[in-house]
């Protein structure tokens, strides 16, 4: 064999080499699926950061593709399904969306269960999630978490007392958001937040309730005078949040990479997330007051009123529950106490 022979096999058989470590790279490829765009927090802070996480805990065998806004079709309210169809392998969705699909979840979006502090309320949420679990079927649960929690949005009314939102239209995100709207008097109007802008700048509602990290990503300060919250940043429920994977697809995968995912989602990792949501929320209240809004933060006598006002939806979802044969009162007793525990 002469010398340009053996080098050129010395070629093919590196190519060769190349080519098997290429197939080995990336060899497993997943889409995520979302409903916001790729420049909010979400998807930089949270999203890009927990991919990549898996991405090097697999030794380059994972690679997620990131899809966002509605960009593989469908609507918000319909990614859990498309997760546990299988249209793609993972979403990150908000359980409220799909109301009735996620009861026991719920009680973390109760009023003055959460409060105004996400960390905790993700600790809370992992520490109890065997008693969420049964909710998830279809999908393996990679984390929960919720946001910096429900402030209130006002076009042009200053809110001080829940009366003063008497007669007003506020859109909000989830049943148990309805049921506070209603229980101070306002009429709520369901739609997915990426609709908000043109609702709030046509009047079709007077305001909204969502935290203030979604301020800058839909520019909510040129659409609305005031943004109200409780004394010591508390709110008036929040939303839970979960990225989770088709069943099937985790079911198929090796130990190794069913690691891979695992190790990037840890009861510290949840916790993680928490401090993102609370720090994108510091930000978005900023981009607020910086364009002239008014940042009104309740006294502690005001802030007790609306939860004088608001204390009946916690017992409207514990009697809605129980005919579904679910403890809502055992529910929201250990949250607040889990809660509690992670705030000290």
């Amino acid at each position: 064999m002469t010398v340009r022979t053996l080098a050129l096999a010395g070629l093919v058989a590196a190519s060769g080499a190349l080519a098997s470590m290429s197939a080995t790279a990336q060899e497993f490829t997943f889409k995520l699926h979302h409903f916001l765009g790729a420049g909010a927090p979400a998807q930089t802070k949270m999203l890009e950061p927990w991919a990549k996480t898996v991405e090097e805990n697999s030794g380059g065998q994972v690679k997620i593709e990131i899809f966002p806004a509605m960009s593989l079709g469908g609507t918000p309210p319909e990614l859990i399904q498309q997760a546990r169809d299988g249209v793609v392998d993972l979403v990150w969705t908000l359980t409220g969306y799909t109301a009735g699909l996620f009861p026991r979840t719920e009680v973390f979006e109760l009023p003055f269960i959460h409060t105004n502090n996400p960390r905790a309320t993700n600790l809370a949420m992992h520490e109890m999630f065997a008693d969420l679990a049964e909710e998830y079927q279809g999908v393996e649960v990679m984390f929960l978490h919720v946001h910096g929690g429900q402030a209130i949005h006002m076009v042009d009314k200053l809110v001080r007392a829940p009366a003063d939102l008497a007669g007003t239209k506020i859109r909000i995100p989830t049943r148990t958001g309805a049921w506070v709207i209603e229980a101070l008097g306002a009429a709520p109007v369901a739609m997915p937040v990426p609709e908000l802008p043109q609702a709030l700048s046509k009047k079709v509602v007077d305001g909204a309730l969502i935290p203030w990290e979604i301020i800058p990503p839909l520019k909510i300060q040129e659409q609305t005078k005031y943004q109200i919250e409780g004394a010591d940043k508390t709110r008036f429920g929040t939303s839970v949040f979960a990225v989770a994977m088709n069943q099937s697809r985790w079911d198929s995968l090796p130990p190794d990479i069913q690691k891979a995912f695992r190790d990037a989602s840890t009861e510290k990792w949840w916790g993680e997330v928490g401090d993102i949501w609370s720090s994108t929320d510091d930000f978005g209240i900023k981009v607020a007051t910086d364009a002239g809004n008014e940042h009104i933060v309740l006294t502690e006598e005001e802030t007790q009123a609306f939860q004088t006002a608001l204390e009946p939806v916690v017992d409207r979802w514990i009697a809605e529950v129980k005919g579904k044969g679910i403890d809502g009162e055992a529910l929201v007793t250990k949250a607040r106490e889990l809660i509690k525990k992670h705030s000290n």
